[in-house]
């Protein structure tokens, strides 16, 4: 095998999975958003703390790398640092608002607090597009701007590629060193030319080939699934949801009949959930599914609970609780008289569920997701997670690769705590109930408008401690009110509501408040992500 020095070569034409794009994480939520994009540029990308060393760099022998936005000032006490011999290294980077900031402080430029703030759409003038990165775009473009200070005066050595009417130096490149920074955010959508950026970075400036796919994922997880697990025995968390149901898909590729797959029973599913992952799943793999019936269990450990967290918590332990006792009937079954647990647990973990639950550098919590943040200290299984560094497009592709039929892969995402984070307040029996009818009208009544691969899904939300006064029957009630959450995205990171049409929310609404004891007002959440979340809880 040819070996390469970063410092000194280019990127080889082969290159493959062994040499990533790093994405250096300056505690930006949109971090995984530029990872993203790098992959959608068919380029394969890893995310990376802020605190990783030239050394550590050279040891994964990248391809290029790319410095994330952040919400602090470079000046500022506690900002994040970076460590500068990396742009020694010879290894090409692309710095982005805090990056591009990192960059330039770093080389010797300068960068000032103007108190000229520049937040969402910004017009930028090009001034020189022979340059690479911002070569074949307009001279007037719009952009997304998010930023407070600003880059004065570049470093030595680097040209001025652009500027807007309040940052002189919104972008830069020295194409000797390979070292280039936009102040924008072109891995947002709104900035019109953002992707093409990011392509002539890597592309032209770094030299990289466009060769990796699905199934590039597929193959290097088979790998590393057999590699972690040897000849041991390994259950699957299954709901019944496109990410478990594709992550189990990819480790029975790696290692056939050594998995099993768990589904739990824990009252808090939807109208005939059960029925359908029972007969939908088994049929469409042939890969063994044991049921857990353990409703009364998750009942009483969530009642009287209404926060939210400790939801999400209580949830993920008693999935725990419950994979440890199928796996504890499992050994038996198998007759193993040694004892020896199934060691493995495989979860369907995405990476939204990771940097929302605080998994990423320096980002907030801001949810337990019951598969991250939620699971219990004495936690004794060990994870496979082949999905966890993925976005839920790219995991639908993966499973259309494997062969999943569309009713899976297509799949509308629902939680794995499931109702239980849809009503706010306790839980009971007769709220969920409740929730279980109005949620099965939604569904039966978007699928029936043909709707259901225009959104990306529509929780259902019961304010089980909200009441409201009604008029049904001539008479009054005091009942609960139901939201309507239908949002589009692409990738769980970002939403917005959908405009569903008037009168199929008339006719939904109609339905709940005719059908559904104890609801008498149907409202709709017409909030993006951010500053909501998809679900409420």
């Amino acid at each position: 095998m040819t070996t390469t020095n970063p410092a000194t070569d280019a990127a080889p034409a082969d290159s493959g999975l062994d040499r990533p794009v790093l994405v250096v994480d300056f505690g930006a939520q949109y971090a995984q958003l530029i990872a993203r994009r790098v992959r959608e540029a068919s380029v394969y990308s890893e995310i990376v703390p802020h605190t990783i060393t030239a050394a550590e760099v050279l040891a994964k022998n990248p391809r290029g790398i790319v410095l994330s936005g952040g919400p602090s000032s470079v000046y500022a006490e506690g900002a994040p640092a970076f460590d500068g011999a990396i742009f020694e290294l010879g290894v090409p980077v692309l710095g982005i608002c805090y990056g591009f900031q990192v960059m330039a402080t770093a080389l010797g430029g300068t960068v000032a607090h103007t108190g000229a703030r520049e937040y969402g759409s910004t017009p930028v003038t090009v001034s020189n597009g022979d340059n690479v990165l911002l070569a074949d775009q307009p001279d007037s473009q719009t952009v997304w701007m998010s930023h407070g200070d600003s880059v004065a005066t570049a470093p030595d050595g680097f040209t001025v590629l652009a500027s807007s009417v309040s940052t002189p130096v919104a972008a830069f490149a020295n194409d000797a060193k390979r070292l280039y920074g936009v102040q924008w955010h072109p891995e947002v959508k709104h900035s019109e030319n953002g992707q093409h950026v990011l392509e002539n970075f890597l592309h032209r400036a770094a030299g990289i080939n466009p060769d990796w796919n699905s199934g590039n994922v597929i193959a290097e997880q088979v790998a590393k699934i057999r590699a972690q697990v040897g000849t041991g025995k390994v259950i699957c968390g299954l709901s019944g949801g496109v990410d478990s149901a594709v992550a189990a898909a990819l480790v029975h590729k790696a290692i056939g009949d050594q998995l099993v797959c768990v589904f739990v029973d824990h009252g808090l599913l939807r109208q005939d959930e059960r029925r359908q992952v029972e007969e939908d799943y088994v049929k469409a793999t042939g890969i063994r599914l044991v049921t857990a019936d353990v409703r009364e269990q998750f009942l009483v450990a969530l009642k009287g609970v209404s926060d939210p967290e400790t939801k999400r918590k209580i949830i993920g332990r008693e999935f725990i609780r419950t994979f440890e006792q199928a796996q504890a009937e499992l050994v038996l079954e198998s007759k193993e008289t040694d004892g020896d647990p199934i060691a493995f647990l495989v979860q369907g973990t995405l990476y939204p569920d990771v940097v929302e639950s605080g998994g990423g550098s320096g980002t907030a919590n801001i949810k337990s997701h019951h598969n991250v943040g939620g699971l219990p200290d004495d936690l004794k299984f060990e994870l496979v997670e082949p999905l966890r560094t993925l976005f839920k497009d790219e995991v639908r592709a993966i499973g259309a690769e494997l062969g999943l039929p569309a009713e899976i892969v297509q799949r509308q995402p629902f939680p794995g705590p499931g109702l239980g984070i849809r009503i706010v307040g306790s839980i009971t029996q007769e709220r969920l109930d409740l929730l279980r009818q109005a949620d099965a009208i939604v569904r039966f009544e978007l699928t029936a408008a043909g709707l259901d691969r225009e959104i990306w899904q529509c929780p259902v939300v019961l304010l089980a401690d909200v009441r409201s006064v009604g008029v049904q029957g001539d008479g009054r009630t005091y009942g609960h009110p139901i939201v309507l959450r239908p949002v589009s995205s692409e990738d769980a990171m970002t939403a917005d509501w959908t405009r569903l049409p008037y009168d199929l929310l008339a006719k939904i609404s109609n339905r709940i408040t005719n059908e559904v004891d104890g609801v008498n007002r149907v409202v709709l959440d017409v909030t993006s992500k951010p500053p909501g979340t998809i679900e409420w809880e």
